[in-house]
């Protein structure tokens, strides 16, 4: 009991600076959600869209970015923090080298609208917004190499420091380039995306700062030596963060789709869907901010080569994660018609909204599990199995009945959105089922005394 409640500590001491950024961020998505929505339903419903193409994107990248953690988490374990500095400037090399294209990719993203029927001033008003957050790509990707570098390290405050900073700069700037401030144009919904791309811009000067003069970081020495691009170490980055990059599109592409799938229904059901997304997506920052402190855990003790105590860590960030869940939900349930009631002033999209979330209350525990299996699994640096996963899981599984619930009549009439997200449920409950199969097995290969490669061929 001792050693789980040891474990209990140090999953909790990282997770909370971890959880207060992933809040931080989505404080500024509820803020650009209820600023956006006081122009007009409209406004929110065009931010909706735009961000369910931009953060596919963005998250494709970050997860790429992410394997950075892991990789350093086990390099600090095994006392090799000499590599360290290396492996994070491979990661600013891989944003430099990517930016661009990706960049161009979400420029001329809007075309899919043409094909949505999407009505034209919704369509006007995301393009406006795609084109604008574009800007913000190359900042966000540096930030989040900084981010995955002093997370591998166990040093989470920073990301918390950080996350605060984004908000401050953030929500004044929603204020003047939506409403028209200061001489600034009013741009309603496409001001959020300014915001945005001043947000990203602060935070990853500001990540880059405190990794050069604070004193925490002074060991790793990260910016003595320019190290070229290295392929061998690169394509271990990429190796171990594709898969994790490919799991988290295929969940965030499920919830864009739907997005978009909802579009022709109007901007009051597109509207009501995203109050319950961003809602959802706020809770869902307890479990996400535990399983990335599982990584850290987890992969510090692979590289310590204690696999017992890795284990012990696993499972005790997966049984943290139900006790949250089941809190969370109960919650929801209790006030959702009041949340409802902080997006929007509209009662048809609160009514619609109000529903949505009793049915999210539904997966919070299914979502808890799958998300720290996941963050496990990644400290072990066992990515691939996570991919293969998530896209059944999500895919095969989720929008199968999603769709078929939400736009058919093949078994009950019809459902629109509240379709979409039983097939959420379904997803994410086969998600959690198969993690947790697989981190079991993980358990036994590695405490039978088989050891997890520390090498960059691994």
């Amino acid at each position: 009991m001792q050693k789980y409640r040891s474990e209990v500590s140090n999953l909790f001491k990282l997770m909370v600076p971890i959880l207060i950024a992933q809040l931080a961020f989505t404080v500024m998505g509820f803020v650009d959600t209820v600023m956006a929505g006081a122009v007009s339903a409209t406004d929110m419903a065009a931010v909706a869209i735009a961000n369910s193409i931009w953060f596919p994107v963005l998250m494709f990248l970050v997860g790429i970015l992410m394997a950075i953690t892991p990789i350093v988490a086990q390099l600090y374990g095994a006392k090799r923090q000499s590599e360290i500095a290396q492996v994070v400037q491979q990661g600013i090399w891989f944003v430099l080298i990517i930016f661009l294209p990706m960049m161009a990719l979400l420029y001329y993203s809007p075309m899919i609208l043409d094909f949505m029927h999407v009505e034209d001033r919704l369509a006007e008003l995301t393009t406006d917004y795609l084109r604008m957050i574009s800007l913000a790509l190359p900042f966000a990707c540096g930030y989040q190499v900084i981010r995955s570098y002093h997370e591998g390290l166990g040093i989470t405050k920073p990301t918390m420091v950080i996350g605060l900073i984004g908000i401050m700069v953030n929500v004044p700037a929603n204020y003047i380039f939506i409403n028209g401030h200061f001489g600034m144009p009013a741009l309603g919904g496409v001001g959020c995306a300014v915001a945005s791309v001043l947000v990203f811009i602060a935070m990853c000067i500001s990540m880059i700062a405190y990794s050069y003069f604070h004193k925490d970081f002074k060991d790793i020495k990260l910016f003595d030596q320019v190290y070229g691009i290295d392929k061998k170490e690169m394509s271990h980055i990429i190796g171990v963060g594709f898969p994790i990059a490919a799991s988290m599109f295929c969940e965030v592409t499920l919830f864009a789709v739907v997005s978009i799938l909802l579009a022709p229904l109007g901007a009051i059901t597109v509207a009501a869907h995203q109050v319950a997304l961003n809602f959802s997506s706020m809770v869902f920052m307890l479990p996400l901010s535990l399983g990335i402190a599982a990584t850290i855990v987890v992969g510090q003790y692979v590289g310590e080569k204690k696999p017992q105590q890795a284990k012990s860590a696993s499972i005790t960030a997966m049984w943290m994660g139900v006790g949250f869940s089941v809190i969370t939900a109960i919650f929801t349930i209790v006030l959702r018609s009041e949340i409802a009631e902080i997006y929007t002033e509209d009662m048809t999209t609160i009514n619609i909204a109000t529903g949505l979330m009793l049915i999210a209350a539904v997966y919070q525990i299914s979502d808890a599990v799958q998300v720290i299996a996941a963050g496990a699994l990644r400290g072990y640096k066992e990515t691939k199995i996570i991919f293969a996963i998530t896209l059944f899981s999500y895919w095969a599984v989720g929008m199968t009945i999603g769709y078929t619930l939400a736009l058919t009549d093949l078994v009950v009439p019809a459902m629109g959105p509240a379709g979409f997200w039983i097939g959420f449920i379904s997803g994410l409950t086969m998600a959690a089922i198969l993690l947790s199969i697989k981190l079991s097995s993980v358990f036994k290969k590695t405490t039978l005394g088989h050891t997890v490669e520390l090498t960059a061929t691994a």
